[in-house]
């Protein structure tokens, strides 16, 4: 009788509210794109499409575009493919496949392949789907009129014309390497980029000559080549080296970058423009092939950040003021420009500061005009050889997936089947808000709402913190892979049940100069503490939170924030999952910066040690579950390790953990990602609902 008495009791607190019955395996079965490209002479389009691990090629054509796969891999191996080139006859799409190697020369593989990873290029046939393999390599260009590459390789340049049954050749071997090769429009030479540690060259290597110089060698870091549509002129970009910056500190001003531009008749390099003292003067970049544009009208377009924002200007390659393209109090980030060089096609969040929608605007100047106007968020444009536009684009409760936009301004998607069977019914529209931080500063932030929720409940809740910390969560599913699985990780937790706030915190980006370069951000003193304590405050105010019941996960500088608000307010926060997270800057600083000594910045390397969550352990008494791979580039695996031997000497923090043998920082196996998301709902459902 006493056992039947208890089994009724334990009904009557466990939490009676709905939950949806989606998984996380099915909430993460969209297919990712990734690598849009569009061929330069036909109405031919390719993309990476990402279907829960299996990475496959796609490609379409015109004017029906009728998306069809490609390649046919069909295992989880966390083999990555990118860099994707058409042959000039549309035959052929180039690829690379495999990761980037760490340090130690080692290809990740998180698969545990007996044979081990390689990092190839290959070619693939469009019509029968045969492929070659080329060179052992990552960064092939295609020569301007013909079906021969250059690649880098062993230290040294190559050139191989990927039809012939010859061998490739190596043209030239420059000290420290060669990187970043462009083609002359003539291919008659090769512009290349040699780093040296603190400073950098850009050469020429002529073939004709069988020689390279390189252009007005200096202490600078000379990179980002392009040539003049008529070859006669190269552009590049020279930043002074500032040998005492450090990383996670703000830099608001610098010594000013510039723009040089090397003439090949008469030989002379002159310095064309300079960014002013004070703000842009520490050069911002976008995501584009390279950050310099030779456009119709011999305008160089460039990002600058002048106003404190990050925007693209023009300026003529004869000289006088930069002109400003991109007017406002918004960022742009995705660039590319039209074929016929006329136009800048670029993603902003112009009038809709919490998403991205793509513009276009002339390389000449005038107003800039607004092309995708959705609830949801487009990036990657790409002009089509007939100047159709294609991108990437998602919903609030869309995955993303590849589009194209007719000459009727339609917009379908290029795969007409990669949304099928998607529980987005099953998924919450986020609510855009703005909180304040402990300190006053206005916060953005996505709420996710349970559905169905009644009055005067009050639901567990948990904050999200991305990574980076140089990134921007969206009201809708996000661009990049990694944050795409957070957002919908965050759905999944609001159909659970959970109220989720994903707290765009204070050295992010999207808002300007100001709030990314945040004061006494990061190791330099910890600032966003503010917001997550703000954020904190802010769902336990709420009448539909339990204040007892407040959770935190995160990966990287989120799991670093996650870390922190365990350690500095375990009374605020009853559990949290840390994925790679930062705990000791040091640590960190010098994974980045390997010359960085803690012993010769004294004064430094205490703050960023009073900064990290290993020196506040003493406070520490929530629960944690930890997640890492050990072949993390970013977030060394050392970082787990020391801070779960802390938590052990402490001995009264309840913590767990979850390891991925030979993974990366951003998990390449899909399996890895449904493990890490269901142990995260797990651990949650364990420490934030009553039982």
């Amino acid at each position: 009788m006493k056992k039947h008495i208890t089994l009724i009791l334990l009904v009557f607190i466990i939490p009676i509210f709905s939950q949806s019955q989606i998984s996380v395996n099915s909430i993460l079965s969209y297919s990712f794109p990734t690598q849009l490209t569009c061929a330069p002479n036909s109405e031919q389009i390719a993309w990476v499409e990402n279907k829960e691990g299996v990475r496959n090629i796609w490609y379409a054509e015109g004017p029906s575009y009728e998306g069809k796969k490609l390649s046919n891999y069909e295992q989880d191996d966390g083999q990555d493919i990118s860099n994707l080139i058409f042959s000039h006859d549309g035959q052929y799409i180039l690829y690379v496949r495999g990761s980037a190697p760490n340090r130690f020369g080692d290809i990740p593989n998180p698969a545990l392949m007996p044979e081990g990873a390689k990092r190839q290029l290959w070619m693939i046939n469009i019509k029968n789907r045969s492929r070659k393999l080329l060179a052992n390599t990552s960064n092939a260009i295609l020569h301007p009129t013909k079906d021969i590459i250059a690649y880098t390789s062993g230290g040294k340049v190559w050139t191989l014309s990927v039809h012939e049954k010859s061998d490739a050749v190596a043209i030239f071997q420059a000290r420290r390497g060669a990187g970043s090769l462009r083609w002359s429009p003539d291919g008659q030479k090769i512009a290349f980029v040699s780093s040296r540690g603190d400073h950098s060259f850009v050469g020429i290597y002529s073939l004709e000559k069988n020689s390279y110089e390189y252009l007005s060698p200096s202490v600078d870091r000379d990179n980002n080549p392009v040539w003049s549509p008529d070859g006669t002129q190269l552009a590049f970009m020279r930043t002074p080296n500032s040998r005492r910056s450090l990383i996670f500190e703000a830099h608001r001003e610098g010594l000013p970058w510039s723009i040089m531009v090397h003439n090949i008749n008469d030989n002379t390099t002159k310095e064309l423009w300079q960014a002013k003292e004070g703000k842009g003067s520490v050069f911002r970049s976008v995501s584009a092939s390279n950050q310099l544009f030779w456009g119709a009208d011999n305008r160089i377009l460039f990002p600058y950040e002048g106003d404190g924002w990050t925007h693209l200007y023009s300026i003529s390659s004869l000289g006088g003021p930069a002109k400003l393209l991109t007017p406002g109090e918004f960022e742009v980030q995705f660039v590319s420009i039209s074929p016929d060089k006329k136009h800048l096609f670029y993603s902003s969040n112009e009038k809709d500061i919490d998403r991205q929608h793509i513009w276009k605007v002339s390389v000449t100047g005038g107003k800039p005009e607004q092309i995708t106007k959705s609830e949801g968020v487009e990036w990657s444009p790409q002009i089509t050889s007939e100047g159709q536009l294609a991108f990437l684009g998602s919903g609030t409760t869309v995955p993303a997936h590849a589009q194209i936009m007719d000459a009727t301004n339609q917009i379908k998607p290029l795969n007409r089947e990669v949304l099928k069977g998607y529980p987005s019914g099953d998924l919450t529209t986020p609510e855009a808000i703005i909180f304040t931080a402990t300190d006053g500063m206005k916060i953005h932030a996505q709420l996710f709402m349970p559905k169905n929720i009644q009055a005067g409940e009050k639901r567990p809740a948990v904050l999200f913190f991305h990574g980076g910390s140089r990134r921007q969560m969206l009201l809708g599913f996000h661009h990049r892979g990694y944050y795409h699985n957070a957002y919908a990780m965050n759905q999944y937790l609001a159909s659970q049940g959970y109220i989720v706030l994903s707290v765009n915190y204070r050295s992010g980006i999207g808002y300007g100069m100001e709030f990314r370069e945040a004061i006494n951000y990061g190791a330099t003193g910890a600032s966003e503490f503010n917001d997550v304590l703000g954020a904190g405050l802010y769902l336990k105010n709420r009448d539909d939170v339990d204040p007892e019941k407040i959770g935190l996960w995160g990966g990287s500088y989120g799991g670093y924030l996650t870390a922190l608000g365990l350690a500095r307010a375990s009374d605020l926060f009853a559990a949290g999952v840390d994925v790679h997270g930062v705990h000791d800057w040091n640590i960190v600083v010098k994974n980045f910066i390997p010359s960085f000594n803690p012993l010769e910045r004294k004064d430094w390397s205490q703050l960023a040690y009073t900064s990290s969550p290993i020196a506040d352990v003493k406070t520490w008494r929530s629960p944690v579950l930890f997640i890492h791979g050990d072949d993390d580039r970013n977030v060394p695996f050392s970082e787990t390790v020391d801070i779960i031997e802390a938590l052990r000497k402490k001995g009264d923090v309840e913590f767990e953990q979850l390891i991925f043998p030979d993974e990366v920082h951003g998990f390449l196996l899909h399996h890895n990602w449904i493990r890490a998301y269901e142990a995260t709902a797990d651990f949650f459902d364990r420490k934030l609902k009553e039982k």
